[in-house]
């Protein structure tokens, strides 16, 4: 008998939990990036959580895009933490299994913070083009209020529309397989084990792409194209220099988190040949930004590195300055 044929006419057959097989094709040594991983991981923890404490800490970064900053830095140990304590478990202690209520927890939030790092860039690009085309106006634009009020949407944005991947995928009838090729729960990967149509997964999985990422990034593109064309229309290289210099960073950072997203895309659509190469990268694309955008600030942003050293209280001068 078929059991994927009657599995829509009966729920006995559901499975009662996934098998994460980990990064195809090197099950047997996988274990060796797992140091590699939890080097990045640590710093990402480390980082994100020094530059929340240092932004709480220091009244003189209590401005928008530094507190912008601090909520990328929360929505980033988020994100890392989502997986990366499943992944070392699988590579480390061969805990394979995971429960499906579990597993689609683990799709929600996955989704959740990758569009909330996505809006709060926006956030950032909008802080910049006010400073930048709007210098006047900015204080008044851009205030406690707008950022608390810009957050607030953004977490509602995410969470709201998020919530159908998970209950859509838990919808579906899972009644024979249960090895998922991935270290953690992918949407595509579930639902591609289900018994019957995943029609509808598929296009709201389509539509979320387009109406979060893909409005976000036309928003983020439109406000640099204003940017640059008002720091072009400057007299003084000196001026142009220092204006784009207030806004490298942020640009650095979503110029990585975009295009790994597009790379992760296509690898997804031509993973058939060599499966590794779509699943390692989705992995790297939650791991790596948490750890850089943390990296990135700090080394560009003299008031942060200021920050830091008084927390550690390296620099007892700095307050004098």
């Amino acid at each position: 008998m078929d059991i994927s044929q009657n599995a829509p006419n009966s729920s006995r057959f559901q499975v009662s939990k996934f098998i994460l097989m980990g990064l195809p094709g090197i099950h047997e040594w996988q274990h060796w990036l797992s140091l590699p991983l939890a080097l990045i991981y640590l710093l990402a923890l480390g980082a994100n959580i020094l530059i929340v404490i240092t932004v709480h800490h220091e009244h003189n970064l209590h401005q928008p895009m530094y507190q912008f900053l601090s909520i990328l830095a929360i929505v980033d140990i988020g994100l890392a933490t989502t997986i990366m304590p499943k992944i070392l478990a699988i590579f480390w202690f061969d805990v394979k299994a995971i429960s499906l209520p579990e597993c689609f927890t683990q799709i929600y939030a996955v989704h959740c913070f990758i569009s909330m790092e996505s809006g709060i860039f926006l956030c950032m690009a909008v802080d910049r083009y006010v400073a930048i085309c709007h210098p006047l106006q900015y204080s008044s634009i851009v205030t406690e209020a707008f950022v608390v009020k810009a957050t607030v949407f953004m977490v509602l944005r995410n969470v709201l529309l998020t919530i159908p991947v998970p209950i859509l995928a838990a919808q579906r009838h899972y009644c024979s397989r249960n090895e998922i090729e991935h270290c953690m729960c992918s949407n595509p990967g579930v639902t591609g084990l289900a018994c019957d149509d995943i029609t509808i997964n598929r296009f709201y999985q389509l539509a979320l792409a387009w109406v979060l990422g893909g409005s976000d990034m036309v928003l983020v593109f439109i406000s640099y194209v204003l940017i640059f064309r008002s720091v072009l229309r400057l007299n003084s290289t000196e001026a142009i220099v220092k204006a784009l210099s207030t806004c490298s960073s942020h640009l650095i950072l979503i110029f990585f988190f975009y295009t790994t997203i597009v790379v992760v895309s296509i690898a997804h659509l031509a993973g058939k040949a060599v499966p590794i190469f779509p699943v390692l990268l989705n992995v790297l694309n939650i791991v790596i930004p948490p750890a850089l955008n943390p990296m990135v600030y700090a080394l560009r942003a003299q008031e942060l590195r200021v920050g830091f050293q008084r927390v550690f209280g390296l620099d007892k001068n700095v307050s004098q300055k």
